[in-house]
């Protein structure tokens, strides 16, 4: 699953995706009705590529939890953001076993399932993709080696 351009704007409903850059800020697409608006600067801006969930250990990417629950859902929809509390957070005790209680509020567990929802409505859940972007990173690891070892084929000669 690809979050890249995928924003959250304070005080604008929904996610957006960013379209174009503007003198004053950025322009945005509402990824649910598809009309485009100027956003300033000033705004609260968030990318959800750049959100992660707080765990016991370490932080985790939206990227990671969304993609969890896509091989949970078969790629379909999540547990309605309107639940209760109790049932959002065993959810996602489900999926992310270890997240912090104490630091992952209710209003986080109800932006994190509505935006998977939103995403999946849209078509931009699949858990093939992710697989798909695991497989790039481990190949872009291997390359710096095989580049060092062509240069030094380069220098010999």
């Amino acid at each position: 699953m690809n979050l890249e351009g995928i924003l959250s704007i304070g005080g604008k409903p929904g996610l957006h995706k960013m379209v174009a850059q503007s003198r004053g800020g950025i322009i945005v697409e509402s990824l649910s009705d598809k009309k485009r608006f100027p956003v300033s600067q000033t705004s609260n801006v968030s990318a959800l590529k750049d959100i992660a969930i707080y765990t016991y250990e370490e932080e985790v990417p939206l990227t990671e939890v969304y993609h969890k629950i896509a091989v949970k859902e078969n790629d379909g929809p999540c547990v309605d953001h309107k639940s209760k509390p109790a049932e959002l957070g065993a959810y996602l005790e489900e999926i992310l076993p270890d997240y912090d209680k104490e630091r992952v509020y209710n209003s986080d567990l109800k932006k994190l399932f509505q935006w998977y929802n939103i995403l999946q409505a849209e078509g931009l859940v699949d858990q093939k993709l992710e697989e798909a972007a695991e497989d790039a990173i481990e190949e872009s690891t291997e390359e710096p080696n095989s580049d060092s070892s062509e240069k030094e084929e380069s220098t010999e000669g």
